[in-house]
Parts: structure tokens; C-alpha cells; sequence
């Protein structure tokens, strides 16, 4: 199993089972994914362990091994399907891309997991009009576009048990990233302000209900060049600028 890392609550209370965050990692984004770990770390107020998909881990523990396409603009494309699979099929656990920031506590978040659904995400109605995105990798359209980005999965619901390492190897994209394991009564809805798209969402002034708890650097980020001054990319800078200096300080 690959490493976590579980937040100082722990220690708060040892009987609270910590909730399994799993975020997709990609070599080349080594450092989005420590900012979006250092800030959901930062934030929490309950117990938390946190576990990076690496694709090299799980190829190498026999649970992936389909080949990678021409479309897959990131290494964790498919392998976030394995949610369910690497949580045991056991309670709720997350799935997120590794280019979010959050800004709001996870407990809020976990809090509005309901047992009914299979799954539960933000059910974003998005159109990106570029055709690139992050470091020139294509930019596909697709229905239900963005909602395999945050997922709230509940592992033990009997749908879920469909996704397999066999299945999520061998099925297509369109399957996989458009629930097509699920009907859509079994797909619950979290309000878009958890998986904030920017350049598409838009923050409403004096209305608190529209600023971002979890921005989601769709497009690109400030780690890569070409992205430095996005919206809300000072945000991020900052996150990463804190982030550097505490992993500094521990080494030293």
C-alpha cells in the first residue's frame, strides 16, 4: 500500500477512523500535489490520511497496467477509478487531481457525504472553449466533464464494487469518467464551491455561498510557466511559498 500521512488530529481522537483522501500524483506536477496536501492538512479539523496514486506504485503492485493514451493528459487518467478498490470498499473516501487548492476545512466537506448515493460530486455543466491545457496537452470535451476531478466515493455501496483493477483496466474512458457503472439517482451533487473551476466559475460579490473552499486549476497552474498569473494563482504561490518554507524548516 503506498505511504500516507495522517494530520496532527489524530492525536485529538485515536478512536476517529481517519477519512482516506486518495490524490491523483504525476511526476510532473510533484509540486501541485504537496501544495494540495499541504492545504487540506492545514485546513482540517478532523483526522485525515492522505494517499498519493502513483501509477508507477500500482503498476508495480500488479493493480494497473493498461496503456496509456493519447487523450490522458495526466498519469492518475484512469487509475483514480481504483478509489473504491485501494479504500478496501470500505466507508467514505475521496478522490482529487492533484491541481487544487483548498481553502476550506475537509470536515465540511465529509460532512456532507449521505449514504444513499454511490458517489457524490460537483456536477459542473462545463465546455472548456481552449483545445490545450497545463503543458500543451490536448484539451478533450466530453459529457459530464470535470466531475471524475473531486469524487466523493461511498466504498462499500454495492455498485462500487464494480470497479474492479480488471474493470477499470479494461473499460473505457467514456464508462469510467461518465459513471456509466451508476444510474443517475445513485449520483449525489456538492455545491460547486468545493471544485471551483477557474476561468469557468465565477465568484459573486456580497454572496459567501459563491467564494471558492476548493480552487481546481483546470487549465494549468502557477507551477507551470505559461500559467504563473492565473486567477487565483497568488493564492497558490502563497500556499507553495508556505509549503516550501515548513518542508525546509524540518530539514534543517
Amino acid at each position: 500500500m503506498m505511504n500516507g500521512a495522517v494530520n496532527g488530529a489524530t492525536m485529538k481522537n485515536s478512536l476517529e477512523k481517519p477519512f482516506k483522501i486518495f490524490i491523483g500524483y504525476d511526476p510532473r506536477e510533484d509540486l501541485a500535489y504537496e501544495v494540495c496536501r499541504y492545504s487540506i492538512l492545514k485546513r482540517s479539523s478532523i483526522p485525515v490520511d492522505i494517499i498519493p496514486i502513483k501509477q508507477s506504485e500500482l503498476r508495480k503492485n500488479g493493480l494497473y497496467w493498461r496503456e496509456r493514451g493519447k487523450l490522458e493528459s495526466t498519469e492518475f487518467s484512469f487509475s483514480r477509478f481504483l478509489t473504491p478498490h485501494l479504500a478496501n470498499y470500505d466507508g467514505w473516501a475521496m478522490f482529487v487531481d492533484c491541481d487544487f487548492l483548498y481553502l476550506g476545512d475537509i470536515k465540511e466537506l465529509r460532512g456532507l457525504a449521505d449514504d444513499k448515493y454511490a458517489v457524490m460530486c460537483v456536477q459542473h455543466d462545463y465546455t472548456p472553449k481552449e483545445t490545450t491545457k497545463m503543458d500543451g496537452a490536448v484539451q478533450t470535451v466530453y459529457p459530464r466533464k470535470n466531475w471524475s476531478s473531486m469524487v466523493l466515493y461511498n466504498c462499500g455501496h454495492p455498485k462500487n464494487k464494480v470497479l474492479t483493477p480488471e474493470v477499470v483496466n479494461a473499460q473505457t474512458g467514456a464508462y469510467l469518467h461518465r459513471f456509466q457503472w451508476l444510474d443517475d439517482s445513485e449520483i449525489g451533487s456538492i455545491p460547486f464551491v468545493w471544485n471551483f473551476l477557474v476561468g469557468h466559475n465565477k465568484v459573486v460579490e456580497n454572496d459567501p455561498s459563491t467564494f471558492p473552499k476548493a480552487i481546481h486549476y483546470t487549465l494549468g497552474g502557477p507551477w507551470f510557466e505559461a500559467w504563473k498569473n492565473c486567477e487565483f494563482g497568488d493564492l497558490w504561490t502563497k500556499e507553495s511559498e508556505e509549503y516550501q518554507k515548513q518542508d525546509k524548516s524540518k530539514v534543517e
